[in-house]
């Protein structure tokens, strides 16, 4: 009987709460936003002129030539060490170690990545809720105030449905947001995979 109580005052709560959390999610999904654009930005910008630079060194360099033209603290300098701290194991250690390395960078770059994710696909669900819960306290008002006619009730279901395009105007830069940084930073896993595999090359060619 409680959770039915509940449930009672829920519905006549109308949607108003809901509009109120949609718009604090969007200002979370803001920060997240300019945070990883700036972070996959930067990043994009140190992978392209280091590849710029070692683009340039002569067909025979070496594996310590390369190395010493990698800025300190970079991915493709902590790429560069752990390819080299375990050369000497054999090549399939070399390639597993990549692979974790790899996947340790795309898990920094993809950090927070699930909040735009969580509300492109579930905004317009809790717009629609709002507007829900909107329309059952508009029909509620409307049996309270019997015989003043329909105008009564229009004003709440005009009201409920600003919740479901709330929603929508929350979603849609969640997803477009998602899509774009992915992308990018598939491309920016690309182009470090492309490195870590000619840094293997080369160590195989002089061992």
């Amino acid at each position: 009987m409680h959770e039915l109580s509940f449930l009672h005052k829920l519905t006549e709560t109308g949607g108003d709460w809901v509009i109120y959390l949609l718009l604090l999610a969007s200002v979370a999904a803001v920060t997240v936003i300019i945070e990883r654009a700036l972070v996959v930005r930067a990043r994009a910008r140190e992978l392209g002129d280091t590849l710029d630079y070692l683009a340039d060194q002569p067909a025979d360099a070496t594996f310590a030539d390369v190395r010493r033209g990698l800025p300190k603290g970079t991915v493709l300098d902590r790429i560069a060490v752990d390819v080299s701290s375990h050369a000497s194991k054999g090549l399939p250690i070399v390639e597993a170690q990549l692979e974790t390395r790899l996947a340790l960078e795309r898990h920094g770059l993809e950090k927070h990545l699930l909040i735009l994710g969580t509300l492109g696909n579930n905004a317009p669900f809790l717009g629609l809720l709002g507007t829900v819960l909107g329309v059952i306290r508009a029909f509620h008002d409307l049996g309270a105030a019997a015989g003043q006619g329909p105008e009564v009730v229009m004003q709440g279901l005009a009201e409920a449905l600003i919740a479901t395009a709330v929603g929508i105007l929350v979603a849609l830069p969640c997803v477009a947001s998602y899509n774009y940084l992915q992308a990018r930073i598939n491309a920016l896993m690309l182009e470090t995979d492309r490195f870590g595999r000619t840094l293997i090359a080369l160590i195989t060619v002089e061992s």
